[in-house]
């Protein structure tokens, strides 16, 4: 014969009267810092003067970044990469020569730089510049908002589908599973850009912090 447990059927009748829902939340925030990879690409027939070239070239754009106030722990070498060239002619593989590649992601911190930036690489032999990309020091605290927002939104979720089935609700959830957080990323992939030119304008926008919840609220009909 089944025995039943102190308080097992306020268990188990709690569990059968559960509305079940999600709640999503963000916060539209200006971003406070940026990153940007800036780099130097070579080609030539002899390697160690192309190596050379490339050196020189990315030291130079290295020391003009610095003199703009961007200290050196702020430039890292993303990417690195010798690659043997190549023509084809009828077929046959004919060697063209080296193509050294140097990517260095830089993180700036005054936004209204970022186009002085670009420009002043450029300007001092960068030929490549993409993923220019936008966050925020203040994650963390931002994501703590979303969350409330989220959480709020699972409440009223519940809230709607009770009084749509005409149940009355508990407003305190039972259970409450964290979904993880997003960050909707500003990022420009590829920048078109021409030497000599110094007015690249590049918007920061805004930043958008999501967060969601999954919550479980028990209800019970009224009356009962």
């Amino acid at each position: 014969m089944y025995s039943q447990k102190p308080g097992q059927s306020n268990i188990l009748s709690q569990r059968n009267y559960l509305i079940k829902v999600r709640g999503e939340g963000e916060i539209a925030v200006q971003p406070d810092t940026a990153s940007v990879n800036l780099g130097v690409v070579t080609e030539g027939k002899e390697l160690i003067g192309v190596q050379q070239q490339n050196s020189m070239t990315a030291k130079k754009v290295i020391d003009s970044l610095m003199r703009l106030g961007i200290e050196r722990d702020r430039i890292q070498t993303f990417d690195y990469r010798i690659e043997p060239e190549y023509d084809y002619d009828q077929g046959t593989q004919i060697f063209r020569g080296y193509k050294i590649t140097h990517i260095l992601k830089v993180k700036i911190e005054d936004l209204n730089n970022i186009g002085k930036v670009v420009d002043t690489a450029v300007e001092n032999g960068a030929n490549y510049v993409a993923n220019v990309q936008f966050t925020t020091r203040y994650k963390e605290s931002y994501y703590q908002q979303a969350l409330t927002v989220a959480l709020v939104n699972a409440g009223n979720k519940a809230k709607t589908i009770a009084n749509t089935l005409r149940v009355t609700l508990n407003p305190t959830p039972i259970l409450v599973t964290e979904g993880g957080e997003m960050i909707q990323p500003l990022e420009f992939q590829q920048i078109a850009f021409s030497k000599g030119v110094s007015s690249t304008q590049i918007q920061p926008g805004q930043l958008i912090i999501k967060a969601s919840v999954a919550a479980d609220y028990n209800y019970h009909p009224i009356g009962g």
